[in-house]
Protein backbone atom coordinates (compact mmCIF):
# COMPACT_ATOMS: atom_id res chain seq x y z
CA UNK A 1 0.00 0.00 0.00
CA UNK A 2 1.47 3.24 -1.31
CA UNK A 3 1.78 6.33 1.21
CA UNK A 4 -0.62 8.32 -0.57
CA UNK A 5 -3.35 6.03 -1.09
CA UNK A 6 -3.06 5.46 3.03
CA UNK A 7 -3.08 8.83 3.70
CA UNK A 8 -6.13 9.46 1.37
CA UNK A 9 -8.12 6.83 3.49
CA UNK A 10 -7.06 8.37 6.71
CA UNK A 11 -8.33 11.82 4.80
CA UNK A 12 -11.56 9.95 4.08
CA UNK A 13 -12.02 8.52 7.33
CA UNK A 14 -11.85 12.08 9.16
CA UNK A 15 -14.34 13.45 6.74
CA UNK A 16 -16.66 10.84 7.55
CA UNK A 17 -16.31 11.70 10.88
CA UNK A 18 -16.80 15.03 10.76
CA UNK A 19 -19.89 14.47 8.50
CA UNK A 20 -20.75 12.11 11.26
CA UNK A 21 -20.09 14.48 14.33
CA UNK A 22 -21.95 17.70 11.95
CA UNK A 23 -25.48 15.27 11.22
CA UNK A 24 -25.26 12.72 14.32
CA UNK A 25 -24.74 14.93 17.13
CA UNK A 26 -28.39 15.80 16.95
CA UNK A 27 -29.17 11.65 17.13
CA UNK A 28 -27.60 11.12 19.68
CA UNK A 29 -29.41 9.43 22.47
CA UNK A 30 -29.96 11.97 24.98
CA UNK A 31 -31.70 11.46 29.07
CA UNK A 32 -33.50 14.86 28.75
CA UNK A 33 -34.26 18.03 26.14
CA UNK A 34 -31.44 20.65 26.15
CA UNK A 35 -32.21 24.10 27.90
CA UNK A 36 -33.05 24.89 24.66
CA UNK A 37 -35.88 22.67 23.78
CA UNK A 38 -37.11 23.84 27.09
CA UNK A 39 -37.13 27.25 26.42
CA UNK A 40 -39.10 26.65 22.64
CA UNK A 41 -41.32 24.42 23.92
CA UNK A 42 -42.94 26.85 26.60
CA UNK A 43 -43.19 30.20 23.79
CA UNK A 44 -44.77 27.61 21.30
CA UNK A 45 -46.26 24.42 23.18
CA UNK A 46 -47.00 21.15 21.30
CA UNK A 47 -48.17 19.17 23.45
CA UNK A 48 -51.73 19.63 26.09
CA UNK A 49 -49.72 20.56 28.76
CA UNK A 50 -48.79 24.39 28.51
CA UNK A 51 -46.25 25.78 31.44
CA UNK A 52 -44.61 29.19 31.86
CA UNK A 53 -40.71 29.74 33.20
CA UNK A 54 -39.52 31.79 35.86
CA UNK A 55 -35.77 32.56 36.09
CA UNK A 56 -35.01 32.77 39.83
CA UNK A 57 -33.93 35.84 41.13
CA UNK A 58 -34.17 37.84 44.30
CA UNK A 59 -37.61 39.69 43.22
CA UNK A 60 -39.44 36.14 41.92
CA UNK A 61 -37.65 34.32 45.60
CA UNK A 62 -39.78 37.27 47.42
CA UNK A 63 -42.69 36.87 45.46
CA UNK A 64 -43.01 32.99 45.75
CA UNK A 65 -42.00 32.41 49.47
CA UNK A 66 -45.08 35.28 49.93
CA UNK A 67 -47.47 33.07 48.02
CA UNK A 68 -46.24 30.25 50.00
CA UNK A 69 -46.58 32.06 53.51
CA UNK A 70 -50.55 32.68 52.16
CA UNK A 71 -51.22 29.39 51.09
CA UNK A 72 -50.06 27.52 54.66
CA UNK A 73 -52.17 29.97 56.62
CA UNK A 74 -54.80 28.69 54.79
CA UNK A 75 -54.13 24.92 54.88
CA UNK A 76 -55.99 22.79 57.04
CA UNK A 77 -55.13 22.19 60.57
CA UNK A 78 -56.43 20.42 63.56
CA UNK A 79 -57.19 23.78 65.69
CA UNK A 80 -60.82 23.89 64.44
CA UNK A 81 -61.92 20.48 65.71
CA UNK A 82 -61.15 22.09 68.99
CA UNK A 83 -63.92 21.93 71.64
CA UNK A 84 -64.47 20.95 75.38
CA UNK A 85 -66.24 17.71 76.62
CA UNK A 86 -66.35 15.98 80.39
CA UNK A 87 -64.80 12.96 80.44
CA UNK A 88 -65.53 11.75 83.68
CA UNK A 89 -69.25 10.63 82.72
CA UNK A 90 -70.60 7.13 83.16
CA UNK A 91 -71.21 5.88 80.06
CA UNK A 92 -72.08 2.84 78.41
CA UNK A 93 -69.80 -0.34 78.78
CA UNK A 94 -68.12 1.04 81.75
CA UNK A 95 -67.15 -1.28 84.66
CA UNK A 96 -68.18 -0.06 88.00
CA UNK A 97 -66.87 -1.26 91.55
CA UNK A 98 -69.89 -0.94 94.17
CA UNK A 99 -69.83 -1.49 97.79
CA UNK A 100 -72.68 -1.13 100.09
CA UNK A 101 -71.96 -0.52 104.27
CA UNK A 102 -74.83 -0.64 106.62
CA UNK A 103 -75.44 -0.18 110.18
CA UNK A 104 -77.49 -1.96 112.01
CA UNK A 105 -80.34 -3.52 109.51
CA UNK A 106 -79.22 -4.33 106.53
CA UNK A 107 -80.32 -6.04 103.42
CA UNK A 108 -76.94 -7.10 102.47
CA UNK A 109 -74.37 -8.83 104.37
CA UNK A 110 -76.25 -11.45 106.74
CA UNK A 111 -79.31 -10.07 107.23
CA UNK A 112 -80.73 -8.45 110.30
CA UNK A 113 -78.53 -8.54 113.35
CA UNK A 114 -78.87 -6.72 116.95
CA UNK A 115 -76.49 -5.95 120.05
CA UNK A 116 -78.00 -6.92 123.51
CA UNK A 117 -79.25 -3.47 123.65
CA UNK A 118 -81.48 -3.73 120.31
CA UNK A 119 -79.10 -1.80 118.06
CA UNK A 120 -75.88 -3.10 116.03
CA UNK A 121 -73.54 -0.19 115.92
CA UNK A 122 -70.99 -2.20 113.69
CA UNK A 123 -70.63 -1.69 109.87
CA UNK A 124 -71.35 -4.42 107.69
CA UNK A 125 -70.17 -4.14 103.78
CA UNK A 126 -71.21 -6.08 100.49
CA UNK A 127 -69.11 -5.55 97.49
CA UNK A 128 -70.94 -6.30 94.28
CA UNK A 129 -69.03 -8.66 91.49
CA UNK A 130 -68.24 -5.87 88.74
CA UNK A 131 -71.53 -4.14 87.29
CA UNK A 132 -71.51 -3.01 83.39
CA UNK A 133 -73.45 -0.28 82.47
CA UNK A 134 -75.68 -1.55 79.77
CA UNK A 135 -76.05 0.41 76.22
CA UNK A 136 -79.17 2.76 77.70
CA UNK A 137 -76.73 3.67 80.72
CA UNK A 138 -78.41 1.67 83.29
CA UNK A 139 -77.68 -1.03 85.73
CA UNK A 140 -79.36 -3.49 87.96
CA UNK A 141 -78.90 -3.78 92.06
CA UNK A 142 -80.21 -6.36 94.16
CA UNK A 143 -83.66 -4.21 95.99
CA UNK A 144 -83.04 -1.67 94.11
CA UNK A 145 -83.77 -2.44 90.25
CA UNK A 146 -82.73 -0.80 87.44
CA UNK A 147 -80.68 2.49 88.09
CA UNK A 148 -80.08 5.22 84.98
CA UNK A 149 -76.42 6.34 85.90
CA UNK A 150 -75.33 7.61 82.05
CA UNK A 151 -73.96 10.61 82.01
CA UNK A 152 -73.45 10.77 85.49
CA UNK A 153 -70.56 11.42 87.07
CA UNK A 154 -69.11 8.42 89.94
CA UNK A 155 -69.90 10.92 92.65
CA UNK A 156 -73.75 11.59 91.13
CA UNK A 157 -74.28 7.76 90.86
CA UNK A 158 -73.08 6.92 94.39
CA UNK A 159 -75.41 9.58 95.59
CA UNK A 160 -78.15 8.17 93.61
CA UNK A 161 -77.70 4.29 94.93
CA UNK A 162 -77.82 5.61 98.21
CA UNK A 163 -81.02 7.24 97.76
CA UNK A 164 -82.67 4.43 96.45
CA UNK A 165 -81.67 2.61 99.81
CA UNK A 166 -83.62 5.34 101.72
CA UNK A 167 -86.09 3.60 103.53
CA UNK A 168 -84.90 -0.22 102.81
CA UNK A 169 -81.80 -0.06 104.94
CA UNK A 170 -80.38 1.57 108.03
CA UNK A 171 -78.20 4.15 107.49
CA UNK A 172 -76.52 2.79 104.16
CA UNK A 173 -73.07 3.97 102.88
CA UNK A 174 -72.39 3.64 99.36
CA UNK A 175 -68.64 3.87 97.65
CA UNK A 176 -68.96 3.63 93.50
CA UNK A 177 -65.89 3.79 91.12
CA UNK A 178 -65.42 3.15 87.74
CA UNK A 179 -62.86 0.24 87.05
CA UNK A 180 -63.03 0.64 83.94
CA UNK A 181 -63.52 3.49 81.97
CA UNK A 182 -64.97 1.75 78.13
CA UNK A 183 -66.91 5.01 76.96
CA UNK A 184 -64.37 7.84 77.88
CA UNK A 185 -61.70 6.20 75.06
CA UNK A 186 -59.41 7.59 72.47
CA UNK A 187 -58.54 5.36 70.15
CA UNK A 188 -54.05 5.48 68.45
CA UNK A 189 -54.19 3.10 65.46
CA UNK A 190 -51.66 3.07 61.71
CA UNK A 191 -47.55 3.84 62.22
CA UNK A 192 -47.48 3.67 66.40
CA UNK A 193 -45.52 0.65 68.37
CA UNK A 194 -48.65 0.20 70.54
CA UNK A 195 -52.15 0.34 68.99
CA UNK A 196 -54.96 0.47 70.86
CA UNK A 197 -57.95 2.16 72.90
CA UNK A 198 -56.28 4.93 75.52
CA UNK A 199 -58.55 6.27 78.89
CA UNK A 200 -59.25 9.08 79.25
CA UNK A 201 -58.13 11.21 82.85
CA UNK A 202 -58.94 14.19 84.65
CA UNK A 203 -55.53 15.27 83.45
CA UNK A 204 -56.65 16.16 79.72
CA UNK A 205 -55.05 14.25 77.80
CA UNK A 206 -53.76 15.75 74.58
CA UNK A 207 -53.07 14.71 71.17
CA UNK A 208 -49.19 14.10 71.72
CA UNK A 209 -49.86 12.39 74.84
CA UNK A 210 -52.31 9.50 73.28
CA UNK A 211 -49.53 9.13 70.61
CA UNK A 212 -46.53 9.03 73.41
CA UNK A 213 -49.33 6.13 75.31
CA UNK A 214 -49.03 4.63 72.02
CA UNK A 215 -45.24 4.41 72.07
CA UNK A 216 -44.80 7.13 69.79
CA UNK A 217 -44.72 7.09 65.60
CA UNK A 218 -43.14 4.23 64.28
CA UNK A 219 -41.84 6.98 61.30
CA UNK A 220 -39.98 10.03 61.81
CA UNK A 221 -42.11 13.13 62.42
CA UNK A 222 -41.52 14.62 59.34
CA UNK A 223 -42.67 11.36 57.17
CA UNK A 224 -45.71 11.01 59.29
CA UNK A 225 -49.34 12.58 58.92
CA UNK A 226 -51.97 12.37 61.40
CA UNK A 227 -55.61 11.40 60.66
CA UNK A 228 -57.95 12.67 63.33
CA UNK A 229 -61.85 11.86 62.98
CA UNK A 230 -63.15 13.55 65.79
CA UNK A 231 -67.34 13.00 64.95
CA UNK A 232 -67.96 13.30 61.60
CA UNK A 233 -65.06 15.66 60.65
CA UNK A 234 -61.72 14.18 59.85
CA UNK A 235 -58.32 16.26 58.99
CA UNK A 236 -55.07 15.30 58.23
CA UNK A 237 -51.89 17.33 59.17
CA UNK A 238 -48.00 16.58 59.46
CA UNK A 239 -47.18 15.11 62.33
CA UNK A 240 -43.74 17.24 62.43
CA UNK A 241 -45.30 20.49 62.37
CA UNK A 242 -48.10 20.12 65.19
CA UNK A 243 -46.11 21.37 68.87
CA UNK A 244 -46.70 20.38 71.90
CA UNK A 245 -48.96 22.76 73.74
CA UNK A 246 -50.39 24.65 70.13
CA UNK A 247 -53.72 24.79 69.27
CA UNK A 248 -53.35 22.35 67.04
CA UNK A 249 -52.34 19.61 69.80
CA UNK A 250 -55.92 19.32 70.48
CA UNK A 251 -57.75 18.25 73.99
CA UNK A 252 -58.60 15.03 73.59
CA UNK A 253 -62.64 14.03 73.26
CA UNK A 254 -64.19 10.45 74.46
CA UNK A 255 -64.49 8.71 70.61
CA UNK A 256 -61.50 10.85 69.03
CA UNK A 257 -59.79 8.56 66.64
CA UNK A 258 -56.23 9.04 65.45
CA UNK A 259 -54.59 7.33 62.68
CA UNK A 260 -50.95 7.91 61.85
CA UNK A 261 -49.35 7.12 58.58
CA UNK A 262 -46.59 6.80 56.97
CA UNK A 263 -46.70 9.53 53.94
CA UNK A 264 -42.48 10.69 53.11
CA UNK A 265 -41.76 13.61 51.28
CA UNK A 266 -39.42 13.01 47.83
CA UNK A 267 -38.35 15.13 45.11
CA UNK A 268 -36.74 13.64 41.98
CA UNK A 269 -33.98 14.37 40.01
CA UNK A 270 -33.25 13.88 36.13
CA UNK A 271 -30.66 15.10 33.21
CA UNK A 272 -27.22 15.62 33.94
CA UNK A 273 -26.38 14.03 37.27
CA UNK A 274 -24.38 11.46 38.30
CA UNK A 275 -27.84 9.05 39.43
CA UNK A 276 -31.05 9.39 38.76
CA UNK A 277 -32.50 9.28 42.16
CA UNK A 278 -35.77 10.22 44.25
CA UNK A 279 -34.48 11.46 47.38
CA UNK A 280 -36.37 11.51 50.52
CA UNK A 281 -36.70 14.84 52.40
CA UNK A 282 -36.06 13.50 55.80
CA UNK A 283 -36.25 16.84 57.35
CA UNK A 284 -38.66 19.83 57.76
CA UNK A 285 -37.54 21.87 55.42
CA UNK A 286 -35.26 21.53 52.34
CA UNK A 287 -33.32 24.13 50.46
CA UNK A 288 -33.04 23.62 46.55
CA UNK A 289 -29.16 23.82 47.62
CA UNK A 290 -29.75 20.98 49.69
CA UNK A 291 -31.61 19.08 47.51
CA UNK A 292 -29.08 19.60 44.74
CA UNK A 293 -25.98 18.80 46.92
CA UNK A 294 -27.84 15.57 48.31
CA UNK A 295 -28.23 14.33 44.18
CA UNK A 296 -24.86 15.10 44.25
CA UNK A 297 -24.93 18.18 42.45
CA UNK A 298 -24.61 18.47 38.52
CA UNK A 299 -22.37 16.33 36.50
CA UNK A 300 -19.17 18.38 34.86
CA UNK A 301 -18.40 16.34 32.16
CA UNK A 302 -21.61 16.84 30.48
CA UNK A 303 -24.51 19.27 32.73
CA UNK A 304 -24.94 22.77 31.87
CA UNK A 305 -24.61 24.33 35.53
CA UNK A 306 -26.64 27.39 33.28
CA UNK A 307 -29.81 25.28 32.79
CA UNK A 308 -31.18 23.82 36.40
CA UNK A 309 -34.86 23.51 36.16
CA UNK A 310 -37.27 22.80 38.67
CA UNK A 311 -40.62 21.51 37.69
CA UNK A 312 -43.28 22.31 40.13
CA UNK A 313 -47.83 22.81 40.08
CA UNK A 314 -47.82 26.36 41.01
CA UNK A 315 -50.25 28.59 42.07
CA UNK A 316 -51.60 30.21 39.29
CA UNK A 317 -51.55 34.22 38.81
CA UNK A 318 -54.96 36.05 39.83
CA UNK A 319 -56.97 32.67 40.85
CA UNK A 320 -56.93 29.87 43.10
CA UNK A 321 -55.86 27.50 40.62
CA UNK A 322 -52.61 25.95 40.03
CA UNK A 323 -50.65 25.92 36.56
CA UNK A 324 -47.43 23.91 35.73
CA UNK A 325 -44.52 26.36 36.37
CA UNK A 326 -40.51 25.35 35.42
CA UNK A 327 -38.13 27.35 37.66
CA UNK A 328 -34.41 28.46 36.06
CA UNK A 329 -31.51 28.77 38.15
CA UNK A 330 -28.14 29.69 36.77
CA UNK A 331 -25.40 28.51 38.88
CA UNK A 332 -22.50 30.26 36.47
CA UNK A 333 -24.32 33.56 38.59
CA UNK A 334 -22.28 33.40 41.78
CA UNK A 335 -25.63 34.94 43.92
CA UNK A 336 -27.57 31.63 42.26
CA UNK A 337 -26.39 29.92 45.17
CA UNK A 338 -27.77 32.49 47.95
CA UNK A 339 -30.92 32.18 46.20
CA UNK A 340 -30.91 28.05 46.34
CA UNK A 341 -31.15 28.59 50.26
CA UNK A 342 -34.09 30.15 50.31
CA UNK A 343 -36.05 28.05 47.72
CA UNK A 344 -38.05 25.96 49.77
CA UNK A 345 -38.77 22.22 47.74
CA UNK A 346 -42.03 20.79 48.04
CA UNK A 347 -42.94 17.20 47.74
CA UNK A 348 -42.70 15.63 44.59
CA UNK A 349 -40.91 18.75 43.14
CA UNK A 350 -38.83 16.89 40.03
CA UNK A 351 -35.58 18.80 39.54
CA UNK A 352 -33.70 18.40 35.86
CA UNK A 353 -30.13 19.38 34.85
CA UNK A 354 -29.92 20.54 31.21
CA UNK A 355 -27.30 18.65 29.48
CA UNK A 356 -24.93 20.74 27.25
CA UNK A 357 -24.48 21.04 23.88
CA UNK A 358 -20.72 20.78 24.14
CA UNK A 359 -20.49 18.10 24.92
CA UNK A 360 -22.20 16.15 21.94
CA UNK A 361 -19.25 15.89 19.77
CA UNK A 362 -17.68 14.31 23.22
CA UNK A 363 -20.35 12.25 23.31
CA UNK A 364 -20.06 11.15 19.77
CA UNK A 365 -16.12 10.53 19.58
CA UNK A 366 -16.73 8.05 22.36
CA UNK A 367 -19.14 6.29 20.75
CA UNK A 368 -17.12 5.97 17.66
CA UNK A 369 -14.27 5.09 19.42
CA UNK A 370 -16.46 2.04 21.27
CA UNK A 371 -17.03 0.97 17.78
CA UNK A 372 -13.61 1.11 16.59
CA UNK A 373 -11.46 -0.23 19.38
CA UNK A 374 -12.28 -3.74 18.78
CA UNK A 375 -10.74 -3.48 15.58
CA UNK A 376 -7.95 -1.76 16.39
CA UNK A 377 -6.99 -3.52 19.07
CA UNK A 378 -7.16 -6.65 16.87
CA UNK A 379 -4.74 -5.28 14.58
CA UNK A 380 -2.37 -4.62 16.69
CA UNK A 381 -2.65 -8.56 18.28
CA UNK A 382 -2.11 -9.73 14.56
CA UNK A 383 0.62 -7.41 13.87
Amino acid sequence: MSLSFARGRVLNLLGSISLLTVAGCAALPSNGPTAGAILRQSKTPDGNVRFRIVDLDLNAINAINSIERERAAVLPTLAPLAESHRVDLIGPGDVLTISIYEVGVSLFGGGTRSAPGGFDPSAHGETFPDTVVDANGRIDLPYLGSIDVGGLTADEAQKRVAAGLRGKSQDPRVLLAIRQNISNTVYVAGAVNRPGRFPLTLGREHLLDAIASAGGSANTSDDTIVRFVRGNRTVEQRLGTIRASSPDDLALVPGDRIELIRRPRTYTVFGAVTRISQVAFETGEVSLAEALARAGGPNDAVADPSAIFLFRYGMRVGSDGEEPVIYRLNLLKPESYFLAQRFAMHDKDVVYIANARANQPAKLFGIINQLFAPFITARQITN
